[in-house]
């Protein structure tokens, strides 16, 4: 493998409205391009828009939904993809021949489309058909895998795919500023946003606190650390239908490290080097190889009835 420059963004999106975001996604991937990154990530439905799909009906989810690789935005990445010499992944909502919905994750290259993954806990509306499989494919002579937000919270799914042989795992969101359990979190208020750029820091005291960036420094590290990967981080900044969203987009190292992250209060792209020797210098390559699955087999493997309950919703 080579060195390989990788772009996460994040950008504001607009419910509904692919076109919109589907030129962000041009535009944000023109920069990534011109900086020299050969890829570029951005959040879980960055195409369609995310968090408005909760009061979607069955047909409304249908009518916003496409088949994949023959609908509309799959051929525009795959524009976006050829005139900026980069290869994209973005997410959209999904249908197939027998009106399953699902929610979808690809890689566009210029020549159409790479790969596909299914979110395999989807939430945010309950027609949506939960995903089967792990993926993972080669990225520029990279083995890379996909997992959708409440994907990555579940260990063993971080963990599969790295024995799977991914080096790079794409993350894609939304999350953050939303109630929960745990102590500090919630929404962060709508107005901070509106009034960023007369009082930057009480909307950043909110971003990178308890409400955000500081939970997601209590999980995300570890992903990478343990299982040797670079992670792959995207999530949307500013509103998103009623919630707003804080960013964060980063690119971890198999250290656990932050190499590059969007800090910016706006429309943003980070851009890192991703070198191969990381993968075995990393504590988590030495760990993998001192597993002993005899011992856990059975429990891990243990029958489960898979129970998903999100607080805000």
């Amino acid at each position: 493998m080579e060195n390989l420059k990788v772009a996460t963004a994040q950008f504001e999106n607009r419910s509904g409205d692919k076109a919109y975001n589907l030129e962000m996604i041009n535009q944000l991937s023109q920069q990534a391009a011109a900086k020299g990154a050969k890829v570029i990530a951005f959040h879980e439905c960055s195409v369609t828009g995310y968090t408005f799909a909760r009061n979607l009906s069955k047909q409304a989810l249908l009518e916003i939904s496409e088949f994949i690789p023959d609908g509309p935005s799959i051929r525009k990445l795959t524009e976006i993809s050829k005139s900026n010499n980069i290869t994209i992944l973005a997410g959209l909502f999904e249908k197939d021949a027998d009106d399953k919905m699902y929610k979808a994750y690809v890689c566009v290259n210029e020549n159409g489309l790479v790969a596909k993954f299914r979110k395999l806990h989807p939430f945010i509306n309950p027609h949506l058909t939960p995903g089967n499989e792990y993926v993972v494919f080669d990225l520029f002579g990279w083995k890379s895998g996909i997992l959708i937000c409440y994907d990555n919270n579940i260990i063993e799914n971080v963990r599969a795919t790295k024995l799977l042989g991914a080096d790079i795992i794409f993350m894609p969101h939304v999350t953050m500023c939303t109630p929960s359990t745990r102590p500090g979190a919630g929404f962060v208020d709508p107005v901070l946003w509106e009034n960023r750029e007369a009082d930057p820091t009480s909307l950043r005291q909110e971003f990178d606190g308890a409400k955000g960036r500081s939970w997601l420094m209590k999980w995300l590290p570890a992903r990478a650390y343990d299982n040797a990967i670079y992670a792959v981080f995207s999530n949307p900044i500013g509103m998103d239908d009623d919630q707003l969203k804080n960013g964060c987009s980063m690119i971890l190292d198999p250290y656990g490290d932050i190499i590059a992250e969007c800090r910016e209060l706006d429309n943003d792209i980070a851009i890192a080097t991703l070198t191969p020797e990381k993968l075995e210098r990393a504590g988590g390559s030495r760990y993998l190889k001192a597993r002993r699955p005899n011992l856990y087999r059975d429990i891990i493997g243990k029958e489960h009835i898979s129970e998903q309950k999100v607080v805000w919703l």
